[in-house]
C-alpha cells in the first residue's frame, strides 16, 4: 500500500491511496468535506461523495504527470518504472504541477 496527502493551495484536502495495481481510493478529509467554502479537488470528484474508488489511477491525478519523452526521462532519472504512475506521481507532483494541487507522500513508520 502507498499513500499520499492531496493538498490544494498548500492545505490538506484529502488522501490518495494505492492498495495494489488495480485498487485506488481518494478520500476527502472531514474538515475539507464539511466546509462549503472549500472547493472540490477536481470537477470530476465533486464533494457530493467523500470516498472515491477506482481500478486505475484517477484521471485527474494521472493528468498531473508529464507525457511522452518527458515522462520517460523523469522515470529513467528517478529509477522508477515508466508504467508506475502512482510512483511517478509521488515523486514528481510534490512541487512541479500545473494548478493548485500537489501531492505529498505519506511514509509509513516501521516499529
Amino acid at each position: 500500500m502507498r499513500a499520499a496527502k492531496v493538498l490544494r493551495n498548500g492545505e490538506e484536502a484529502g488522501t490518495l491511496v494505492q492498495y495494489d495495481k488495480a485498487s485506488y481510493e481518494f478520500t476527502y478529509n472531514e474538515a475539507w468535506y464539511q466546509n462549503p467554502e472549500k472547493p472540490p479537488v477536481s470537477l470530476t470528484m465533486p464533494k457530493t461523495e467523500k470516498v472515491y474508488t477506482s481500478d486505475h489511477l484517477f484521471p485527474f491525478f494521472f493528468n498531473l504527470l508529464s507525457e511522452g519523452v518527458n515522462r520517460k526521462l523523469q522515470a529513467r532519472h528517478l529509477k522508477i518504472d515508466e508504467e508506475d504512475y502512482f510512483g511517478l506521481l509521488l515523486e514528481i507532483a510534490q512541487t512541479d504541477t500545473i494548478g493548485a494541487v500537489t501531492i505529498r507522500p505519506i511514509h509509513e513508520t516501521k516499529q
